[in-house]
């Protein structure tokens, strides 16, 4: 082995004796730069570089009871949707010096208890979450060890966690009165499990559109629950749909992943979109407007609404027991392409 490939391990009093300082300036540079003069800093910091020295972050963190990471759990990682919320989230967070843990509950509350867990062992700065049900109860130890929790892609129904989110409700409502504008009386509705708030939110809105326009939901709107939200459920869900004795003439997605599975279901039975069956997603995920048939979507600012998780996380962190608690609530818009324009 040459000298190049050995790994030399610095210390903190290596670099205040090549730097010419104190031990505390040292850990100034490192901790509270605008304590320390900017010439010294600058002579450390090449030090530092040149030497490659990495600061014992384990040590660091048992001292101050925190990490530099934030814990950040959403209901699937494979949804481009939370793909792009945590982009935002990440961009956030690096502005202040964090990075983020990211893990999957995959609808699970079950997997989403044991995540919170294993978080909290790591001693995370805070916690961003997307609850896989609506009890927050799961949230309850975070909280009662002082971590910051803001819920993320829905809303405190109490107002005592900050939250980001989007108005679901007013999204279900703009895809099934778009689908009623263009002649559509009866609508398919592909949802996910109603214990998931915003599969409950989004049916809210669907049927606030049929009621709007003097109609019945039992027979404008035929709902179809998966307990999985992908595009193999949505291709299953539509299978019950055209078996209804009165099969729908357009459907209602709660996700772009299902309104796929749901495309790719009609296309191998020979049907056209929107010719045979118009089609509407939700997230408007990139894919979206790639397909083949461009896909109608109602739209989340899901890297702003990440970014702003974020910012509220690091608010609260920062301001202590005197934080006021704050709910973020964006508005959806509806893109309207060709599954759903003939």
């Amino acid at each position: 082995m040459t000298a190049a490939d050995q790994v030399v391990s610095h210390t903190i009093q290596d670099i205040a004796a090549l730097a010419g300082v104190s031990v505390g300036t040292v850990s100034n540079v490192l901790n509270r730069p605008e304590l320390v003069a900017q010439r010294t800093r600058q002579r450390v910091q090449e030090v530092i570089d040149q030497v490659g020295f990495i600061r014992n972050g384990s040590a660091r963190q048992l001292r101050a009871g925190t990490s530099r990471a934030v814990g950040v759990i959403v209901l699937d990682l494979a949804n481009p949707f939370f793909t792009e919320v945590a982009r935002g989230i990440e961009d956030r967070l690096a502005e202040d010096g964090y990075v983020l843990i990211l893990c999957s509950s995959d609808e699970s509350p079950e997997k989403e208890a044991r995540h919170l867990r294993l978080l909290l062992e790591q001693s995370v700065l805070g916690l961003l979450v997307t609850t896989a049900d609506r009890s927050l109860d799961r949230l309850a130890l975070a909280r009662r060890r002082g971590r910051p929790v803001v819920l993320l892609d829905r809303t405190s129904p109490d107002g005592t966690m900050c939250s980001a989110a989007v108005d679901d409700v007013r999204g279900g409502e703009l895809a099934v009165a778009h689908l009623l504008s263009r002649g559509h009386r009866r609508i398919g509705f592909v949802n996910g499990p109603t214990t998931i708030p915003q599969c409950a939110d989004r049916r809210d809105g669907a049927r606030k559109a049929v009621r709007d326009l003097g109609l019945s939901p039992a027979e404008a709107l035929i709902e179809v629950t998966n307990p999985t939200l992908n595009a193999d459920g949505g291709e299953a869900a539509l299978d019950v749909l055209l078996a209804d004795a009165r099969p729908p003439t357009a459907v209602f997605c709660v996700n772009d992943i299902t309104a796929l599975g749901v495309l790719r279901g009609l296309l191998r039975r020979g049907l056209s979109v929107p010719g045979d069956m118009a089609l509407v997603g939700y997230d408007d995920v990139e894919f979206a407007g790639l397909m083949t048939t461009p896909l109608t979507s109602v739209r989340q600012p899901k890297y702003q609404l990440g970014r702003a998780a974020a910012d509220l996380l690091l608010a609260e962190a920062a301001a202590g027991p005197d934080h006021r608690h704050d709910q973020l609530l964006f508005q959806p818009e509806l893109v309207v392409r060709e599954s759903s324009a003939g």
